[in-house]
């Protein structure tokens, strides 16, 4: 198993986050759906567990097409559909990626924190000493670190984005020491929190387990970089929605991503080989 810790500094509150968050999960789904492969949500609910409340999702995976040719050769056909649970009890969340082919042998767990800090909590995650020590802590600029050609967009670089919200940018490459001296100084103009990302990964098969999650490990961190690029860069269309706002497009958007599917289905749509 491989655990890294991903920490992703933003200029919003945890409270804004929260809302962030969930608006940008349901419009990067519909971006992913289509032609009948992409995510389908199964359940989203609220749930309680010990007193502790809060929204259960099960999502499915139909990523036939949308995954490396080196996991390909290795993965039977049929076995590239995953299944994630999500139990989110905001400001912590956890997520759980599984695949029934693999069962016990794959596993993608994601603990989150949300914590109006710059990244500067150890081992929030409460891990024993000696699986902290081996656990790579690796931050995540969003507007500094650089991007490939092929996942940047020019609506969504934090370089540019001027939001309406007063102060919160365009972000400068320094941003982040900018705002730490500013915020100590009292003269900060922005928020700001951190969300804490730990990531353990399994794949159990010899020969294949070091590269493959190796390879999980950089798509995640990929994964995350992108997806707050665009958190920060829909500021303006979430800033202001409230709960149940986001409850609405929820429902909306599982509606819209089953339809996608369907439609894809139903034409026949072939998978890239």
């Amino acid at each position: 198993m491989l655990i890294k810790e991903f920490r992703i500094i933003l200029p919003m509150t945890v409270e804004e986050y929260q809302v962030a968050q969930l608006y940008s999960v349901a419009e990067a789904s519909k971006n992913e759906t289509g032609g009948g492969e992409g995510i389908e949500v199964i359940e989203n609910k609220p749930y309680e567990d010990n007193g502790v409340k809060g929204q259960y999702t099960l999502k499915k995976y139909h990523l036939a097409s949308r995954v490396p040719k080196a996991l390909k050769l290795i993965a039977p056909k049929g076995s590239l559909e995953f299944q994630e649970e999500a139990h989110n009890a905001y400001p912590y969340c956890k997520t759980v990626v599984t695949n029934d082919y693999m069962k016990k042998n794959f596993l993608i767990s994601i603990e989150s924190w949300h914590k109006p800090d710059f990244g500067d909590t150890e081992n929030v995650h409460n891990l024993p000493a000696d699986v902290w020590a081996q656990t790579e802590v690796i931050y995540i600029d969003i507007a500094k670190d650089s991007v490939s050609s092929g996942d940047y967009k020019a609506d969504e670089d934090p370089l540019t984005f001027h939001p309406k919200a007063d102060g919160r940018g365009p972000l400068t490459p320094n941003w982040v020491e900018e705002l730490k001296k500013a915020d100590k100084n009292g003269t900060a103009k922005m928020p700001h929190m951190c969300a804490y990302k730990l990531v353990r990964c399994e794949f159990k098969k010899f020969g294949f387990q070091g590269m493959v999650e190796g390879f999980i490990q950089r798509q995640e961190r990929r994964i995350f970089q992108n997806f707050h690029r665009q958190v920060y860069s829909w500021m303006d269309r979430w800033h202001g929605l409230t709960m149940e706002d986001i409850r609405r497009i929820e429902d909306q958007t599982k509606e819209e991503l089953a339809e996608q599917i369907r439609k894809g289905s139903i034409r026949g749509t072939k998978v890239n080989e």
